[in-house]
């Protein structure tokens, strides 16, 4: 793994030579990064169809982000590295950590002097790319020419296209659709043991929480003998989560939802917003919910799920059960949504899958073959490069069977699974596209891991809400979201807390929505809808 300052050093000078070459257009013997000969596609060296993509070896400099510590081992990965062989595009990887790439993506920005290729969502953002268009190249030329396989998944699944097109029309990132992605996000999760101790069912309405919380509480269901139980804590804030019932499901943490007639609605001026923190008073007001929620950080909260006596927290929302109760995480299970006043269940997701993902892959001003890095690019478009991008190569980490289906192997003892496919994969990162039909043949162990959630799936997936679209904003937009959010986002949260712990909102309603349009909330809505409005319109 390069360093920091080695990186930038690099990036400077002589990591651009991979795609770089004379002018004259013609082929030169001078020696490429990884051992490479430079080559311009202009002279019969490119094939835009077939193996190899050229036919002496062409090297791109590849930058991506890993989390933490995690290093260049997925570098290592079989397909990979049979892909350099079968298209005789070599690559150069860069791989920087994420608790480095802050101040190093900064200097790369004001430099303007980048690699070739930039893979994943966490290089950059949709401002940094919104901001800087003149060093990313747009890409819809290159998929309608050289990728074909990306260029079927949008018409399969046209997220793809809506995700990557930017304000002005055109795409200048690669998407991405994951495999075997759940469709809801998190989910109910409850202590079973507590009610089997006290002979309760899992709630099914809030009205039954409000009553399985109070039992929890007051009769010991640990049994301990102590008044020791918290039926719900959280760290900060309440969890939105909380307000589902009410039809509350804010996948993008922008206060957006879509309503059922396709109309948006910016919630915390809503009615249903008003009766959820008017629910949320009562179940504080009687000790349901942890009085230090609002004051406790994370820390504090993960030594009460964790705490070595004996479990002391009953409800939350989680990914799987298991996520975070340490030693007690067998007493959880995952239930389904909780009934709202309404008698509807409301359950936050995705309609389409909790699979898609843009800024996967960018392709730079500074290439000089983006031809090359678009035909590589889409070789990891297909059912099986995706799933060996995501867990680890076929034989390595994948069992390919007779009957075409595919199993993830046992990890080696001594490491988690997770840990064992970000050690040989791209993981979450990179172009992949694992279309619903091909996961069909993709199975997986149903008590762990992503299994397990897609086991969880079908107890919430009929609920999901339509979300609030990952949409992307112009550089004005962008320019003027920060100040709105951070003032409005303050306000409501403060709010929040002031009148879960409390009381007071429905004196106090009518000030709270004059002020929030008096700190610029009609611009903030407008930025939301107009964004909106783009991203229906593209096709």
């Amino acid at each position: 793994m390069l360093s920091g300052l080695t990186l930038i050093a690099v990036l400077g000078t002589s990591v651009l030579a991979g795609c770089s070459g004379n002018n004259d257009g013609q082929k030169t013997n001078a020696p490429a990064a990884n051992g490479g000969t430079n080559a311009k596609t202009g002279d019969g060296n490119f094939h835009q169809a077939g193996m190899p993509i050229v036919d002496e070896p062409v090297t791109l400099n590849v930058l991506t982000i890993r989390w933490g510590n995690m290093g260049d081992t997925f570098t290592k990965n079989a397909w990979l590295q049979d892909l350099e062989k079968r298209t005789n595009v070599k690559i150069n990887w860069q791989v920087v950590s994420s608790n480095d790439w802050g101040d190093q993506k900064s200097v790369m920005l004001a430099s303007g002097k980048l690699p070739d290729v930039i893979i994943g969502d966490l290089a950059f953002g949709d401002s940094d790319i919104v901001n800087n268009l003149g060093i990313f190249r747009p890409l819809d030329e290159y998929v309608d020419k050289y990728m074909p396989n990306l260029k079927a998944a949008m018409q399969e699944s046209p997220e793809l296209k809506k995700l990557s097109t930017f304000p002005d029309g055109k795409m200048y990132s690669l998407p991405a659709r994951l495999p075997s992605r759940p469709v809801s996000s998190v989910q109910p999760v409850i202590n079973k043991d507590w009610l089997d101790k006290l002979g309760l069912k899992a709630p099914t309405t809030v009205d039954e929480l409000y009553g399985v919380l109070k039992a929890f509480k007051e009769q010991d269901p640990n049994g301990n003998g102590k008044a020791d139980e918290i039926p719900y804590s959280d760290s900060g804030d309440l969890d939105m989560n909380v307000l589902a019932p009410f039809g509350i499901t804010d996948l993008r943490g922008n206060h957006m939802l879509v309503k059922k007639d396709g109309k948006t609605e910016y919630y915390p001026t809503s009615e249903a917003y008003k009766a959820g923190l008017e629910w949320a008073h009562k179940l504080y007001a009687e000790g349901l919910i942890d009085k230090e929620t609002f004051t406790q950080d994370g820390t504090m909260l993960t030594a009460k799920r964790q705490n070595p006596d004996a479990a002391l927290v009953g409800f939350s929302y989680q990914w799987t059960p298991d996520a975070v109760f340490g030693q007690w995480s067998k007493q959880y299970e995952t239930i389904a949504p909780i009934a709202g006043p309404d008698g509807s269940k409301y359950q936050l997701g995705e309609p389409n899958g909790m699979s898609f993902r843009r800024n996967e892959m960018l392709i730079t001003t500074t290439c000089k073959y983006p031809e090359v890095a678009a035909r590589w690019a889409d070789e990891f478009y297909t059912g099986e490069a995706s799933i060996q991008n995501f867990w680890g190569a076929i034989g390595t980490t994948i069992e390919k069977n007779g009957d075409g289906t595919y199993t993830l192997m046992d990890p080696p003892d001594g490491t988690s699974a997770d840990a064992w496919y970000w050690d040989g994969s791209l993981r979450d990162f990179g172009p992949k596209y694992a279309s619903p039909s091909f996961e069909k043949n993709i199975k997986l162990d149903p008590s762990s891991g992503d299994g397990l959630k897609l086991q969880l799936d079908s107890l919430g997936k009929e609920y999901v809400t339509e979300p609030f679209p990952d949409v992307m904003y112009t550089a004005e937009e962008y320019a003027d979201l920060p100040t709105l959010t951070t003032d409005i986002d303050g306000y409501i949260a403060s709010t929040r807390a002031k009148w879960i712990t409390k009381g007071g909102i429905a004196e106090e309603w009518d000030g709270y929505v004059k002020k929030l349009n008096d700190m610029g909330l009609e611009k903030l809505v407008k930025i939301y809808n107009d964004a909106y409005a783009r991203y229906q319109e593209v096709k």
